[in-house]
């Protein structure tokens, strides 16, 4: 950042566009901007769950994935620029490999649940996934890096298993989806 920002409230977006960081102004409601929208949503969400005691075992990976998130919002913020390399994917990877490495097989789909740090997860990998459809569709008009749509993939993926980690060291089973259960709930 060249210049700090010293006034919050600019009214330049009171006509319904925003400024890209190359100076130009995009509508609020284009596709670019709808996806810089999810990418910040989905890093206040890791935000939120490293505020949650049960992750702060997690707190430097999850750390860099909102480093990296920002990373991806200045490449959607500056059409053209690269932020995001390969090797953030691959450290996703190697991420969901370690975590998973000690989880059991899965025999049941599981709910978002059990302790608040694993339902946080969740809703982390929720947000991924609508960011990466934003990505999607980005990329039908524009250039979208293929580390990105990649990247949201996988980060979805390790919010995932993140969560079936949170539940187990807080000593909650995760919540298994009971497909024929009666109409009471039950």
């Amino acid at each position: 950042m060249s210049d700090r920002l010293t006034s919050i409230v600019t009214r330049g977006g009171d006509d319904g566009s925003t400024s890209l960081g190359d100076g130009r102004r995009e509508h609020k409601d284009a596709p670019r901007i709808c996806a810089l929208g999810e990418v910040d949503e989905l890093n206040c969400v890791v935000g939120l769950l490293r505020a949650q005691g049960g992750a702060s075992a997690h707190d430097a990976l999850l750390c860099a994935i909102q480093h990296d998130l920002f990373d991806l919002g200045s490449e959607l913020a500056v059409p053209g620029y690269s932020a995001l390399k390969e090797a953030a994917v691959e450290r996703l990877e190697a991420a969901v490999e370690a975590l998973n490495a000690d989880l059991p097989a899965l025999k049941e789909f599981i709910l978002p649940g059990g302790s608040q740090a694993a339902a946080v997860a969740h809703q982390a990998r929720s947000v991924a996934r609508r960011a990466e459809r934003a990505l999607v569709a980005l990329a039908r008009f524009e250039e979208v890096s293929m580390s990105a749509r990649r990247y949201l993939n996988r980060l979805s993926d390790l919010m995932f298993v993140l969560s079936r980690v949170l539940n187990r060291e807080a000593g909650v089973p995760d919540v298994l989806w009971q497909p024929r259960r009666d109409a009471s709930g039950g």
